[in-house]
């Protein structure tokens, strides 16, 4: 072997134990990194005192995850609830008590098995004297249309910074699942939950409206924790022309009936526009004392509520010999005491209802307004960011198939003006 092979071979063999000890520090480090404890935070901070009965346990954790979270009463009685979907908070399954002290214990994980444990004291505010009035138009156990949204009120109205709170949180599930989203009409008087398409009948819906104690900025506190679970029913949509003075009722896409109406004459018209059956009355009382164009009452049959403002598809036998040829209501959709009678037995709150040709538009909030507008309009109303999946292509609200269609006290105040 010639000198310069030898040194080469003696500085191979000097320099290779370097290479070795530099693989078995960063070996070290790596490992010395994964046995790092998670760093977590959580809210309420500790000792926190005034904290509204909403309040959810807030975490924030890296390099790890949540993997247990307790709340406890100053009894020692378990609090249940859950982990929201993206890990940000653990929500109670019922609102606290107010001037109440909790500890919770949140314990975060690494891919290890190291852990972190915090524990917080907290307390919560008393009751508080200002109240946001809250309605939650979703009744348990009943069967609903395909078209149903979940409509929550507030009276006062929500201001527009306090919004993306009360949305956040406003729970819905269905079975099967059909993600949709929230939309606020513009006033904060109303808030509709819908997916982009109509549910499937057999849909199972539940709605939690975990209102109770939420600050909604100047206006007030949440008065009420709400819950309800209810299943989506067959198929149903009328349509309403005003040309031709018909109706047309679809029942599972079929064509079932056609019937003969008057709507409202040019002077206290009828709305175009999709609407939702909201509520069915075998009998109820017009009274338009007071109104410009009424100053009438009178008892009615079968009346079934399309608007806040009073229009409704009722029983009109005074008007038989007008149905099918003229307009002559004070705004509602008149039918003969058969047709009435009939559609009282097929329809079901949550149908869809289509009214077109007349000389006035639905205004926005007149009602549970939510299928009158393109999906792409309808989730600019949502004060949280949509998402991902839920993000319009540029496609129209659907339309009824097999239909030619185009395009405490509740909040708002309904009126039976009728007519």
């Amino acid at each position: 072997m010639n000198s310069r092979r030898r040194d080469a071979l003696m500085m191979l063999v000097a320099a290779a134990p370097l290479v070795l000890v530099g693989c078995t520090s960063e070996s070290k480090k790596e490992e010395s990194a994964r046995s790092a404890p998670p760093k977590l935070a959580i809210t309420p901070a500790a000792n926190a005192t005034n904290v509204p009965i909403s309040a959810e346990i807030g975490t924030k954790v890296s390099d790890g995850k949540i993997t247990t979270v307790s709340l406890t009463d100053n009894k020692g009685a378990k609090v249940d609830g859950s982990m929201r979907a993206d890990g940000s908070a653990w929500v109670p399954n019922t609102p606290l008590k107010n001037s109440q002290t909790y500890s919770a214990e949140v314990t975060a994980t690494n891919s290890s098995g190291t852990a972190t444990k915090q524990q917080v004291r907290f307390t919560t505010m008393a009751k508080p004297e200002k109240r946001v009035t809250t309605n939650l138009y979703f009744e348990n156990d009943r069967t609903y249309g395909v078209a149903m949204p979940v409509t929550v009120a507030f009276e006062p109205t929500v201001p527009k910074e306090a919004r993306a709170e009360v949305q956040r949180r406003l729970f819905v599930d269905t079975d099967p699942p059909q993600p949709g989203a929230w939309h606020w009409v513009e006033d904060g008087s109303q808030v509709y939950y819908r997916a982009p398409d109509f549910w499937q009948p057999g849909t199972r819906i539940n709605v939690r409206a975990a209102l109770d104690g939420l600050p909604m900025g100047k206006v007030g506190y949440g008065d009420d924790d709400r819950t309800a679970s209810a299943k989506i029913g067959n198929k149903v949509f009328l349509e309403i022309d005003s040309a031709t003075k018909q109706m047309s009722v679809f029942q599972d896409d079929k064509l079932t009936r056609k019937i003969p109406v008057s709507l409202g004459k040019p002077s206290t018209p009828t709305s175009s526009g999709n609407m939702i059956i909201m509520e069915k009355l075998e009998a109820t009382t017009f009274d338009t004392r007071g109104d410009p164009n009424g100053g009438y009452v009178v008892d009615v049959e079968d009346a079934q509520r399309l608007t806040w403002g009073g229009e409704f598809i009722h029983a009109a036998p005074w008007s038989v010999g007008d149905q099918g040829y003229t307009n002559v209501s004070h705004g509602c959709t008149n039918v003969s005491n058969e047709n009435a009678d009939w559609l009282m037995k097929t329809t079901q709150v949550g149908d869809l209802v289509t009214v077109k040709g007349t000389e006035v538009q639905l205004e926005p909030g007149n009602g549970w307004t939510a299928w009158n507008m393109e999906w792409s309009e309808y989730v600019k109303g949502s004060a949280l960011p949509v998402p991902a999946d839920l993000k319009p292509e540029a496609k129209p609200a659907p339309a009824p198939s097999g239909s030619s269609a185009t395009s405490g006290p509740p909040a708002p105040t309904p009126s039976n003006r009728g007519g």
